[in-house]
């Protein structure tokens, strides 16, 4: 699922990246990965891909890198078989990957 995404965001002209971000509490000091920072012109985007979200540790596990940004660019999670897309209240969007690849604009 990882390829067909990073090849999506070449075809549309996107550089793509791998990024990472320090996560720092008290306690930890921990560097989370996100798997796709997709740039374009002056448009930043973060992606996070996962196969499902069932699991409440799942879906913590994909956010919190986005959650530890400190920007206002764009923060996609895209889930194989997700039905409908949403906007949490930390304005991460979440969207099934075949809403991703025919929808043009992110």
């Amino acid at each position: 699922m990882e390829n067909i995404i990073f090849n999506e965001l070449r075809i549309r002209g996107y550089n793509v990246d791998v990024g990472v971000v320090i996560h720092r509490t008290e306690q930890e000091y921990k560097q989370l990965e996100i798997d796709f920072v997709a740039e374009k012109h002056n448009q930043k985007i973060y992606i996070q891909s996962a196969l499902n979200l069932d699991d409440p540790a799942k879906l913590q596990q994909e956010t919190k890198s986005l959650l530890a940004l400190n920007d206002f660019f764009k923060k996609i999670v895209i889930v194989k078989n997700y039905s409908k897309t949403r906007i949490d209240q930390n304005g991460i969007i979440y969207m099934g990957l075949f809403e991703f690849l025919l929808n043009d604009e992110l």
